[in-house]
Protein backbone atom coordinates (compact mmCIF):
# COMPACT_ATOMS: atom_id res chain seq x y z
CA UNK A 1 0.00 0.00 0.00
CA UNK A 2 1.83 3.13 -0.80
CA UNK A 3 2.02 5.78 1.45
CA UNK A 4 2.99 9.47 0.36
CA UNK A 5 3.40 13.05 2.01
CA UNK A 6 3.34 15.11 -1.38
CA UNK A 7 1.62 14.47 -4.38
CA UNK A 8 4.38 13.85 -6.77
CA UNK A 9 5.99 10.72 -4.78
CA UNK A 10 2.66 8.80 -6.49
CA UNK A 11 2.84 7.49 -10.28
CA UNK A 12 1.04 4.49 -11.69
CA UNK A 13 4.43 3.38 -14.26
CA UNK A 14 3.39 -0.56 -14.96
CA UNK A 15 -0.39 -0.31 -16.72
CA UNK A 16 -0.78 -1.36 -20.09
CA UNK A 17 -3.93 -1.78 -22.15
CA UNK A 18 -3.88 -4.63 -24.88
CA UNK A 19 -5.31 -2.98 -27.72
CA UNK A 20 -5.89 -6.26 -29.91
CA UNK A 21 -9.56 -6.68 -29.13
CA UNK A 22 -10.41 -3.24 -30.38
CA UNK A 23 -8.54 -2.36 -33.35
CA UNK A 24 -7.41 -5.53 -34.57
CA UNK A 25 -3.49 -5.24 -34.48
CA UNK A 26 -1.21 -6.44 -31.63
CA UNK A 27 -0.15 -2.77 -29.30
CA UNK A 28 -0.40 -2.70 -25.87
CA UNK A 29 -0.83 0.91 -24.47
CA UNK A 30 0.90 2.26 -22.13
CA UNK A 31 -1.05 4.15 -19.88
CA UNK A 32 0.47 7.30 -17.90
CA UNK A 33 -2.80 9.13 -16.49
CA UNK A 34 -2.74 7.54 -13.47
CA UNK A 35 -1.26 10.02 -10.65
CA UNK A 36 -2.09 13.45 -9.04
CA UNK A 37 -1.14 15.25 -11.93
CA UNK A 38 -3.31 12.84 -14.70
CA UNK A 39 -0.56 12.83 -17.23
CA UNK A 40 2.94 11.94 -17.86
CA UNK A 41 4.21 15.36 -17.49
CA UNK A 42 4.22 15.03 -13.90
CA UNK A 43 7.71 13.31 -14.74
CA UNK A 44 9.13 16.21 -16.48
CA UNK A 45 7.43 19.00 -13.80
CA UNK A 46 8.95 16.83 -11.25
CA UNK A 47 12.77 16.01 -12.60
CA UNK A 48 12.57 20.03 -13.87
CA UNK A 49 11.71 21.55 -10.67
CA UNK A 50 14.23 19.25 -8.45
CA UNK A 51 16.86 20.03 -10.76
CA UNK A 52 16.15 23.95 -10.63
CA UNK A 53 16.18 23.74 -6.90
CA UNK A 54 19.50 21.55 -6.83
CA UNK A 55 21.23 24.30 -9.44
CA UNK A 56 20.10 27.02 -6.92
CA UNK A 57 17.95 28.72 -9.92
CA UNK A 58 14.67 28.86 -7.47
CA UNK A 59 15.15 30.73 -4.56
CA UNK A 60 12.01 31.20 -1.73
CA UNK A 61 10.85 34.61 -3.44
CA UNK A 62 10.35 32.87 -7.09
CA UNK A 63 7.76 32.60 -8.89
CA UNK A 64 7.82 29.61 -11.54
CA UNK A 65 6.49 30.65 -14.99
CA UNK A 66 6.04 27.60 -18.16
CA UNK A 67 4.37 28.02 -21.63
CA UNK A 68 1.52 24.89 -21.55
CA UNK A 69 -0.89 23.76 -23.67
CA UNK A 70 -2.42 22.10 -20.48
CA UNK A 71 -1.17 18.86 -18.70
CA UNK A 72 2.73 20.27 -17.80
CA UNK A 73 0.66 23.54 -16.31
CA UNK A 74 -1.40 21.16 -14.26
CA UNK A 75 1.63 19.18 -13.33
CA UNK A 76 3.52 22.51 -12.09
CA UNK A 77 0.53 23.82 -10.38
CA UNK A 78 0.44 20.48 -8.19
CA UNK A 79 4.16 20.35 -7.67
CA UNK A 80 4.67 24.29 -7.29
CA UNK A 81 1.88 24.64 -4.57
CA UNK A 82 2.85 21.29 -2.92
CA UNK A 83 6.20 23.19 -2.45
CA UNK A 84 5.14 26.46 -1.58
CA UNK A 85 5.77 28.74 -5.20
CA UNK A 86 3.71 30.56 -7.12
CA UNK A 87 3.13 29.67 -10.58
CA UNK A 88 2.02 31.17 -13.46
CA UNK A 89 0.94 29.17 -16.63
CA UNK A 90 0.76 31.01 -20.20
CA UNK A 91 -1.79 28.89 -22.75
CA UNK A 92 -3.31 29.57 -25.09
CA UNK A 93 -7.35 29.87 -26.16
CA UNK A 94 -7.18 26.19 -27.46
CA UNK A 95 -6.51 24.63 -23.46
CA UNK A 96 -9.51 22.96 -22.28
CA UNK A 97 -11.85 24.70 -19.82
CA UNK A 98 -11.23 21.88 -17.44
CA UNK A 99 -7.65 22.15 -17.43
CA UNK A 100 -7.36 25.81 -16.80
CA UNK A 101 -9.39 25.30 -13.91
CA UNK A 102 -7.89 22.46 -12.44
CA UNK A 103 -4.80 24.75 -12.57
CA UNK A 104 -6.37 27.59 -10.81
CA UNK A 105 -7.86 24.83 -8.05
CA UNK A 106 -4.20 23.75 -6.99
CA UNK A 107 -3.35 27.67 -6.90
CA UNK A 108 -1.98 28.22 -10.05
CA UNK A 109 -2.41 31.77 -12.02
CA UNK A 110 -3.35 31.09 -15.86
CA UNK A 111 -2.56 33.42 -18.71
CA UNK A 112 -4.53 32.96 -21.89
CA UNK A 113 -2.81 33.55 -25.51
CA UNK A 114 -6.03 34.49 -27.68
CA UNK A 115 -3.89 35.58 -30.74
CA UNK A 116 -1.41 33.47 -32.54
CA UNK A 117 2.24 34.86 -33.91
CA UNK A 118 1.69 35.20 -37.63
CA UNK A 119 5.16 32.87 -38.45
CA UNK A 120 5.18 30.47 -35.04
CA UNK A 121 1.44 30.32 -33.94
CA UNK A 122 0.47 30.13 -30.81
CA UNK A 123 3.39 28.58 -29.47
CA UNK A 124 5.44 31.44 -30.73
CA UNK A 125 3.09 34.09 -28.72
CA UNK A 126 3.27 32.03 -25.66
CA UNK A 127 6.68 31.79 -25.65
CA UNK A 128 7.18 35.38 -26.49
CA UNK A 129 4.85 36.37 -23.32
CA UNK A 130 6.61 34.30 -21.14
CA UNK A 131 10.33 35.89 -22.35
CA UNK A 132 8.74 39.36 -21.82
CA UNK A 133 7.30 38.36 -18.01
CA UNK A 134 11.44 37.16 -17.15
CA UNK A 135 12.77 40.52 -18.35
CA UNK A 136 10.35 42.43 -16.41
CA UNK A 137 11.59 40.77 -12.89
CA UNK A 138 13.96 38.33 -11.98
CA UNK A 139 11.89 36.52 -9.65
CA UNK A 140 10.24 35.02 -12.70
CA UNK A 141 11.81 31.86 -12.97
CA UNK A 142 11.20 29.76 -16.75
CA UNK A 143 11.62 25.94 -16.46
CA UNK A 144 12.05 25.74 -20.51
CA UNK A 145 10.30 22.95 -20.68
CA UNK A 146 11.03 23.44 -24.70
CA UNK A 147 15.15 23.12 -24.32
CA UNK A 148 15.07 21.91 -20.85
CA UNK A 149 17.49 18.47 -20.76
CA UNK A 150 15.53 17.32 -17.66
CA UNK A 151 12.40 16.95 -19.49
CA UNK A 152 13.87 14.18 -21.83
CA UNK A 153 15.83 12.69 -18.87
CA UNK A 154 13.06 12.09 -16.71
CA UNK A 155 11.69 9.64 -19.52
CA UNK A 156 15.19 8.22 -19.93
CA UNK A 157 15.30 7.61 -16.82
CA UNK A 158 11.77 6.13 -15.57
CA UNK A 159 9.74 5.78 -18.96
CA UNK A 160 11.52 3.64 -21.26
CA UNK A 161 12.78 2.11 -17.93
CA UNK A 162 9.13 0.94 -17.35
CA UNK A 163 8.68 -0.23 -20.83
CA UNK A 164 11.86 -2.66 -20.95
CA UNK A 165 11.29 -4.21 -17.90
CA UNK A 166 7.47 -5.51 -18.99
CA UNK A 167 8.62 -5.58 -22.83
CA UNK A 168 11.79 -7.39 -22.72
CA UNK A 169 11.16 -8.23 -26.66
CA UNK A 170 10.58 -4.82 -27.54
CA UNK A 171 10.26 -4.32 -31.32
CA UNK A 172 8.48 -1.18 -31.62
CA UNK A 173 7.50 1.97 -29.55
CA UNK A 174 5.23 4.46 -30.94
CA UNK A 175 5.57 8.00 -29.22
CA UNK A 176 3.74 11.25 -29.57
CA UNK A 177 5.99 14.28 -30.68
CA UNK A 178 4.93 17.59 -28.65
CA UNK A 179 8.14 19.07 -27.29
CA UNK A 180 9.66 15.97 -27.83
CA UNK A 181 11.07 15.58 -24.13
CA UNK A 182 9.52 12.09 -24.20
CA UNK A 183 10.05 11.02 -27.70
CA UNK A 184 14.06 11.79 -27.30
CA UNK A 185 13.95 10.31 -23.63
CA UNK A 186 12.73 6.84 -24.48
CA UNK A 187 14.38 7.22 -28.15
CA UNK A 188 18.16 7.32 -26.35
CA UNK A 189 17.29 4.68 -24.08
CA UNK A 190 16.36 2.48 -26.50
CA UNK A 191 19.51 2.89 -28.52
CA UNK A 192 21.64 2.08 -25.72
CA UNK A 193 19.36 -0.68 -24.74
CA UNK A 194 20.15 -5.13 -25.54
CA UNK A 195 18.12 -4.92 -28.95
CA UNK A 196 17.62 -3.09 -31.81
CA UNK A 197 14.22 -1.28 -31.15
CA UNK A 198 11.90 0.78 -33.77
CA UNK A 199 11.01 4.04 -32.50
CA UNK A 200 8.07 5.74 -34.69
CA UNK A 201 7.58 9.54 -34.07
CA UNK A 202 3.54 10.19 -34.32
CA UNK A 203 2.19 14.06 -34.82
CA UNK A 204 -0.21 15.69 -35.91
CA UNK A 205 -1.08 16.86 -39.15
CA UNK A 206 -0.83 21.08 -39.74
CA UNK A 207 2.53 20.36 -36.88
CA UNK A 208 6.00 21.72 -38.35
CA UNK A 209 7.93 19.51 -35.81
CA UNK A 210 9.38 17.42 -39.01
CA UNK A 211 8.59 19.86 -41.70
CA UNK A 212 5.88 20.75 -43.88
CA UNK A 213 3.75 23.50 -43.41
CA UNK A 214 2.12 24.82 -40.38
CA UNK A 215 -2.05 24.28 -40.37
CA UNK A 216 -4.59 24.80 -37.96
CA UNK A 217 -4.95 22.17 -34.87
CA UNK A 218 -7.14 22.93 -32.30
CA UNK A 219 -6.97 19.44 -29.95
CA UNK A 220 -4.05 20.46 -27.41
CA UNK A 221 -0.99 18.15 -26.72
CA UNK A 222 1.00 17.26 -29.62
CA UNK A 223 2.55 19.39 -32.57
CA UNK A 224 3.77 22.40 -32.68
CA UNK A 225 4.16 25.87 -34.78
CA UNK A 226 8.27 25.80 -34.43
CA UNK A 227 10.60 22.97 -34.56
CA UNK A 228 11.33 21.57 -31.21
CA UNK A 229 14.83 22.19 -30.22
CA UNK A 230 15.35 19.01 -28.22
CA UNK A 231 14.34 17.10 -31.50
CA UNK A 232 17.00 15.13 -33.31
CA UNK A 233 15.87 13.20 -36.07
CA UNK A 234 18.68 10.88 -35.99
CA UNK A 235 17.01 8.64 -33.03
CA UNK A 236 13.29 8.33 -35.32
CA UNK A 237 13.53 5.87 -37.39
CA UNK A 238 9.53 6.45 -39.22
CA UNK A 239 7.13 9.57 -38.75
CA UNK A 240 3.28 9.63 -38.69
CA UNK A 241 1.59 12.10 -39.28
CA UNK A 242 -2.25 12.13 -37.72
CA UNK A 243 -5.48 13.85 -38.73
CA UNK A 244 -7.53 15.22 -36.37
CA UNK A 245 -10.18 13.77 -37.69
CA UNK A 246 -8.91 10.73 -36.75
CA UNK A 247 -7.53 11.34 -33.67
CA UNK A 248 -10.83 11.60 -32.68
CA UNK A 249 -12.38 8.83 -34.18
CA UNK A 250 -10.02 6.54 -32.41
CA UNK A 251 -10.82 8.03 -28.85
CA UNK A 252 -14.18 7.22 -29.30
CA UNK A 253 -13.42 4.25 -30.50
CA UNK A 254 -11.56 3.56 -27.04
CA UNK A 255 -14.29 5.25 -25.15
CA UNK A 256 -16.81 3.15 -26.69
CA UNK A 257 -14.89 -0.18 -24.71
CA UNK A 258 -14.32 1.92 -21.79
CA UNK A 259 -11.60 3.28 -21.99
CA UNK A 260 -11.44 7.27 -21.78
CA UNK A 261 -8.53 8.65 -23.52
CA UNK A 262 -6.96 12.12 -24.12
CA UNK A 263 -6.64 13.73 -27.57
CA UNK A 264 -2.97 12.74 -27.21
CA UNK A 265 -3.70 9.36 -26.88
CA UNK A 266 -6.10 9.28 -29.80
CA UNK A 267 -3.74 10.71 -32.04
CA UNK A 268 0.03 8.19 -30.92
CA UNK A 269 -3.33 4.98 -31.46
CA UNK A 270 -4.72 6.11 -34.70
CA UNK A 271 -0.69 6.73 -35.80
CA UNK A 272 0.45 3.65 -34.43
CA UNK A 273 -2.63 1.49 -36.25
CA UNK A 274 -1.92 3.03 -39.18
CA UNK A 275 1.71 2.06 -39.50
CA UNK A 276 0.77 -1.48 -38.06
CA UNK A 277 -1.34 -2.08 -40.93
CA UNK A 278 0.99 -1.30 -43.67
CA UNK A 279 3.10 -4.18 -42.02
CA UNK A 280 0.76 -6.19 -41.53
CA UNK A 281 2.31 -10.02 -41.72
CA UNK A 282 4.93 -9.27 -39.14
CA UNK A 283 4.72 -10.58 -36.05
CA UNK A 284 5.95 -7.39 -33.66
CA UNK A 285 6.20 -6.67 -29.86
CA UNK A 286 4.68 -2.91 -30.08
CA UNK A 287 3.93 -0.20 -27.11
CA UNK A 288 2.70 2.83 -27.68
CA UNK A 289 2.48 5.35 -24.68
CA UNK A 290 -0.98 7.29 -23.53
CA UNK A 291 0.47 10.58 -22.22
CA UNK A 292 -2.96 11.45 -20.20
CA UNK A 293 -7.06 10.71 -19.66
CA UNK A 294 -10.09 11.62 -21.38
CA UNK A 295 -11.85 13.67 -18.45
CA UNK A 296 -10.15 17.21 -19.68
CA UNK A 297 -11.52 16.69 -23.08
CA UNK A 298 -15.01 16.34 -22.18
CA UNK A 299 -15.90 19.86 -23.31
CA UNK A 300 -14.13 19.31 -26.97
CA UNK A 301 -13.25 15.88 -28.55
CA UNK A 302 -16.07 13.92 -26.63
CA UNK A 303 -18.55 16.70 -27.38
CA UNK A 304 -20.49 15.73 -30.37
CA UNK A 305 -21.49 19.87 -31.04
CA UNK A 306 -17.93 20.73 -30.98
CA UNK A 307 -16.75 17.77 -33.33
CA UNK A 308 -19.19 18.24 -35.50
CA UNK A 309 -18.99 22.34 -36.01
CA UNK A 310 -15.21 22.03 -36.18
CA UNK A 311 -15.01 19.04 -38.83
CA UNK A 312 -18.09 18.41 -40.01
CA UNK A 313 -20.93 15.88 -39.95
CA UNK A 314 -19.30 13.13 -40.16
CA UNK A 315 -16.00 13.71 -38.46
CA UNK A 316 -17.06 10.60 -35.73
CA UNK A 317 -17.35 7.30 -36.66
CA UNK A 318 -16.26 4.98 -34.55
CA UNK A 319 -16.96 2.30 -36.53
CA UNK A 320 -13.05 2.56 -38.45
CA UNK A 321 -9.89 4.47 -38.57
CA UNK A 322 -10.63 6.33 -41.90
CA UNK A 323 -6.43 5.54 -42.56
CA UNK A 324 -5.45 9.51 -43.60
CA UNK A 325 -2.72 9.32 -41.96
CA UNK A 326 0.60 10.73 -43.50
CA UNK A 327 2.81 8.17 -43.50
CA UNK A 328 6.99 9.80 -43.67
CA UNK A 329 10.08 7.48 -43.40
CA UNK A 330 12.95 8.65 -41.00
CA UNK A 331 16.28 7.33 -40.52
CA UNK A 332 15.77 3.28 -41.20
CA UNK A 333 17.43 0.94 -38.44
CA UNK A 334 16.50 -2.83 -38.46
CA UNK A 335 13.34 -3.72 -36.79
Amino acid sequence: MPVISVPQDFNEDDLFVDLEGIFGHSLFLKCEGFNFAGSIKLKAAAEMVEAAERDGLLRPDSVLVESSSGNLGVALSMIATAKGYPFLCVTDSRCNLATRLMMEALGGQVHVITEPDPVSGFLGARIDHVRALCASEDRYVWLNQYTNPNNGMAHYRRTAPAIARQFPDLDVLFVGAGTTGTLMGCARYFREWQRPVRVVAVDSVGSVTFGGDAGRRMIPGLGAGRRPPMLDESYVDDVVRVAETDTIRACHRLAGRGFLFGGSTGTVVSGAMDWLARHEGRELTAVAIAPDLGERYLETIYQTNWVRDLYGEDAVDSQALTGTSQALTGTSRAA
